[in-house]
């Protein structure tokens, strides 16, 4: 198991980050009664296992006694049956799930299975949580159909259920999702808290640490918890001991990336682009997200150009990632992006050159 899943907090008082939060989440629990939350911050930063934490702080042990199925729903949708696949991760008390995984089919999912399980109030021996717990992960990625319905959702059955939702962007959900939720926005962690987490890690699995060399990790992750532990637990495979010059080894994805780049500033011509499709496309199937992959793009490219090229390459960047917002096959705005680079770079080095 991953040092990253084996050392996740259970429980609230487990939590070594975001002390704030965590003692407002417990004032919260101790009325007896819970808001719709919606949890919002950069990805890496501890959302989920907050919101696992919280419902163990809620429910007590049984919350973590969890299934994961994968069901097929037969949706009627006016003179058709859709067939929709999800998968749930389900307790007594809660079920998680991600909608946008069904794509353009989201609002189907929202106006009925989601429903369906917000009607289903839980049987509750001890009397105190009336209320079952709806999590729904990557809320800013639903089309506006889809959130438009969970709003409605959220009113109806506020009895019975209560939603949590989390996200990386708030700006991303609707207005009116967001005024029935009590806003936590997740921020970051600083540097220091993650040397305190990489160091309890260290301690649990009986690793001696070099003075400062758990400040450098976290200082080249970009201040993302998770990605400071799985660097951790790289450079254990790669040398131990450590020492205190050790290099840190970057993502494999951000390698690849930088190569990506590297080939495009070396030579701009369709079979370059050709070869680039092939690339961004082994990228998108190994589940890097193409917002990410296009923000590490413009990080390299930032690096490397003339100052005179960096504003109008931000522009274009920005362009086709709000593009990529609005469409559906984020390649071809990847590949627009590419295309759109190297048209500007080469008309740079002819008037450089000419």
């Amino acid at each position: 198991m991953l040092w990253v899943d084996k050392y996740r907090p259970k429980t609230l008082d487990q939590m070594i980050v975001h002390q704030d939060i965590v003692q407002n989440l417990k004032k919260l629990v101790s009325e007896q009664d819970c808001p719709h939350l919606l949890f919002y911050g950069p990805s890496g930063s501890g959302k989920k296992t907050l919101v696992r934490a919280l419902l163990r702080q809620m429910f007590g042990a049984s919350a973590e006694k969890v299934k994961v199925e994968n069901k097929t729903w037969k949706i009627d949708a006016g003179t058709r049956t859709i067939e929709i696949e999800l998968t749930t991760l389900s307790s007594t008390h809660h079920v998680e799930m991600n909608p946008s995984d069904a794509g353009f089919q989201d609002r189907y999912i929202v106006q009925e299975i989601i429903k369906e399980m917000a009607k289903n109030r839980p049987i509750d021996t001890k009397g105190k949580k009336s209320f079952k717990v709806l999590v729904l992960n990557e809320v800013d990625k639903l089309s506006r159909e889809a959130q438009h319905s969970l709003r409605r959702t959220m009113e109806k059955y506020s009895a019975s259920c209560r939603l949590i939702l989390c996200c990386n962007s708030s700006s991303k959900v609707t207005e009116a999702i967001r005024s029935r939720c009590l806003n936590i926005r997740i921020n970051s962690p600083p540097e220091d808290e993650i040397v305190k987490v990489l160091e309890f890690t260290a301690k649990k699995e009986g690793l001696t640490l070099p003075a400062g060399f758990a400040a450098r990790i976290a200082g080249k992750t970009n201040r993302s918890l998770r990605r400071a532990v799985l660097s951790f637990e790289t450079c254990r495979v790669q040398q131990y001991p450590f020492s205190s010059n050790q290099a840190i080894p970057p993502m494999d994805w951000e390698e690849y990336v930088s190569e990506i780049v590297s080939e495009t500033m070396t030579e701009q011509s369709p079979k370059m682009l050709f070869q680039v499709r092939g690339k961004l496309y082994e990228l998108l199937i190994n589940c890097i997200p193409a917002e990410i992959i296009l923000k590490r793009m413009l990080y390299e490219l930032l690096r490397k150009l003339d100052s005179e090229l960096k504003h109008e390459v931000c522009h274009w960047a920005a362009y086709y990632e709000h593009r990529m917002r609005q469409g559906q096959k984020a390649i071809f705005h990847l590949e627009a992006f590419v295309a759109k680079f190297m048209s500007i770079y080469k008309a740079f080095l002819i008037s450089t050159f000419a």
